[in-house]
């Protein structure tokens, strides 16, 4: 069944990109489609079948070097699991929805056959992004990781005619290649210092490299915390966190169905991923992890500050998926892993489902992507107005505080705002909380640009938009479920009590308590309201096992989950004060004044400007990194191929040969004495040499 649902998709990619002559252009779209749903369908079957210890299925060898042995085979745990429901889940959304969506597409002409290839790239970043997470070592996810970026360069540069899709198709791929390097190096490390790349061998050996030093840079490093920071550079290529975030919101420029599936719940959660899945290592690499959390809340800060401005409707939801990963790394870098993945699931819906249904309005306006073209649309669009309403009820963290009553984002934002509490990081609570504020604002601006108000722009585009075809409302109505019920239902599994937990996970616990005790190693327990941590003369227990035992591993030392579920009140409500706070002051300026937001744009026109060229990152990288590097490569393109590697050719071939060619001439005289001159020459010039060197070989 695992073999089944991870090739389905490649079988998918062969049939659209090569077999769609035979069969014709729509079956193989729905040959591709339909594979597709068999791999959610059984990936579903696992999930919620899967009970037990971490099972491998070998599919065969691999790579034989030396001391390198690798065999493609799928690691099967509690978080191959959820990820493999979330891929499968959402990509089969999207190959659905795309049967409408890209039905007429004005970049390409009538007799263009875009629609197959199309289907093929979608299925075969499936396939890869499924590689990736069913693997069981090293080599096998770096082949997943890198072909997830093929699949994503194609997809974003899919309108290969518009030179700005090119453009962001190349800038992807070329700072991903950067994340990857360092991802590389970690790899390089691993294997130099373990002798292996599979999992189970990595996390055996994680406490001895602890304690172990290592060389790089000059410097001495150690090896737990250097290889942690290593591999989190390649996690922050493919999730776009600061610095290496600026390849995302120019991806928009591919098809909207690709927006929901690489930037909302795939790809760029891969990095999640990997940080979660090495917990064996990260735990034992505490400096590293306070980089990952700085580096997640500046992330999550940073994005919203710049989606409080954006105007194109996919790139707010963009910066808004680029702020919630840091949300995800913030959770991981404090040690809650659980609470990442919990974000990571729920994330995933409601993100789909914004980007599709801005991709709905999008089709609606005739491809208009600008807000501020749009407005009152609710009555046109009815079935599209309420999945994105309930995505951003989704999104904003509507639900009843101190309660597990709510929203998917309301239970999964909370827990990892909690997390940071209790993980003792007051950087990253209060980043996130005030991000929280932010999300509300850009969201319900969202909402209110677009749905509400009085139409703008033009009129034509007004009178003729419409609800979207079947095709597309039925992925929205699957994913609005997820948006509402994933949180409420899962809740306990992901950040419950410890003993829900390690069942979840598989993870063995180190102790069981009796009844009347009111410590789990010293953490205390004394629960807010409605909170979800054992309250006294409840069942305790405490993570244990070693390194690689279940489907993520927590230290010893590790008690974020008891100081989060013990955090203050004001704590839990944080949250919820933010997103109504930013709910406020949306219906302010875009309700209740609508002429405020330009007032206070041409008041404050630098803070607008920075945050509108969000923080100049793109222009400072042009001045530091582009320009460098084209000049160098216009002084080796003119200098060194032109004048050192052409002008040696040229040298050579139009001065020097023809030289000696000429005198090479002039022996040619004609005359047979001269000839026989050089002859005697010759063989003088070699009865000498055989005499001084005695005939000696």
């Amino acid at each position: 069944m695992e073999t089944t649902l991870l090739f389905a998709p490649l079988v998918g990619a062969l049939i659209c990109g090569f077999g769609w002559k035979i069969i014709g252009e729509r079956p193989a779209q729905m040959v591709a489609t339909a594979l597709l749903f068999l791999s959610a369908a059984l990936s579903w079957v696992t999930f919620l079948t899967f009970d037990g210890p971490t099972e491998h299925i070998q599919i065969l060898r691999f790579i034989e070097s030396g001391s390198l042995s690798t065999d493609w085979s799928i690691r099967l745990d509690r978080l191959t699991a959820i990820m493999l429901i979330v891929v499968t889940s959402v990509s089969s959304l999207v190959h659905l929805y795309s049967f409408g969506y890209m039905a007429h597409d004005e970049n390409f002409g009538e007799n263009e056959s875009y629609r197959p290839r199309f289907f093929a790239y979608l299925s075969f970043f499936t396939f890869a992004m499924l590689m990736l997470v069913t693997s069981d070592n090293l080599v096998q996810m770096f082949f997943g990781w890198e072909g997830v970026g093929v699949a994503s360069y194609l997809l974003i540069g899919f309108y290969f005619k518009k030179p700005s899709a090119n453009a962001a198709a190349i800038k992807a791929f070329v700072v991903n290649r950067v994340g990857d390097f360092g991802f590389a190096l970690g790899i390089f490390a691993l294997f130099y210092l373990t002798d292996s790349i599979r999992f189970d061998d990595v996390f055996a050996a994680a406490p001895q490299l602890a304690e172990q030093t290592v060389g790089f840079l000059w410097t001495e490093w150690n090896a737990a915390n250097l290889i942690a920071f290593l591999l989190f550079i390649g996690a922050m290529g493919k999730s776009a966190q600061l610095f290496l975030h600026t390849w995302l919101p120019d991806a928009m420029e591919g098809p909207t169905p690709v927006s929901a599936l690489i930037h909302a719940a795939t790809m760029v959660t891969a990095g999640v991923f990997l940080v979660c899945r090495m917990s064996p290592l990260m735990e034992f690499a505490p400096e590293a992890m306070t980089f990952v959390t700085v580096i997640g809340a500046t992330t999550a800060f940073f994005a919203a500050t710049v989606g409080l401005v954006q105007t194109d409707i996919k790139r707010v939801i963009a910066y808004s998926t680029c702020s919630q990963l840091g949300y995800m790394f913030v959770a991981a870098g404090v040690g809650m892993y659980s609470a990442a993945m919990f974000h990571l699931f729920t994330h995933a819906f409601f993100k789909a489902m914004l980007f599709l249904g801005a991709g709905s309005v999008i089709h609606a306006m005739h491809h208009e992507q600008d807000m501020t073209n749009y407005g009152g649309l609710r009555k046109k669009i009815p079935y599209t107005f309420a999945a994105m309403m309930i995505g951003t009820l989704a999104i904003t963290g509507v639900g009843i505080p101190l309660t597990h009553i709510g929203f998917a984002g309301f239970l999964s934002k909370d827990a990892i705002i909690e997390s940071a509490w209790g993980g003792g990081s007051m950087y990253g609570f209060w980043l996130l909380v005030v991000a929280a504020a932010m999300t509300s604002f850009y969201s319900w601006r969202l909402i209110f640009l677009t749905f509400y108000g009085t139409p703008r722009g033009n009129k034509h585009t007004h009178e003729h938009a419409h609800e979207s075809p079947m095709t597309m409302l039925i992925p929205l109505g699957v994913l609005a479920l997820g948006a509402v019920f994933s949180g409420m239902l899962w809740y306990g599994s992901f950040f419950g009590h410890t003993d829900e937990i390690a069942e979840f996970y598989d993870i063995p616990l180190a102790q069981e308590a009796g009844h009347g005790d009111t410590h789990v190693d010293g953490a205390s327990t004394d629960h807010g309201e409605g909170d979800h941590g054992a309250a006294d003369g409840e069942h305790h227990a405490a993570f244990g096992g070693n390194p690689g035992d279940g489907g993520l591993y927590f230290g010893v030392d590790n008690h974020v989950l008891e100081a989060a579920h013990a955090a203050p009140k004001w704590v839990k409500v944080s949250p919820f004060i933010a997103m109504l706070g930013g709910f406020l002051m949306a219906m302010w300026f875009y309700i209740w004044n609508p002429t405020l937001p330009a007032r206070l744009a041409e008041n404050q026109k630098p803070l607008y400007l920075f945050l509108k060229n969000k923080w100049y990152f793109d222009e400072i990288y042009n001045v530091v990194f582009v320009g460098p590097a084209k000049a160098l490569g216009r002084f080796l393109w003119k200098r060194g191929d032109g004048n050192v590697i052409d002008g040696t050719l040229n040298g050579v071939a139009m001065g020097i040969v023809p030289f000696f060619t000429r005198l090479a001439g002039k022996a040619q005289s004609g005359y047979i004495f001269t000839y026989v001159f050089a002859m005697v020459i010759g063989i003088a010039v070699l009865v000498t040499w055989m005499t001084m060197s005695g005939g000696a070989n």
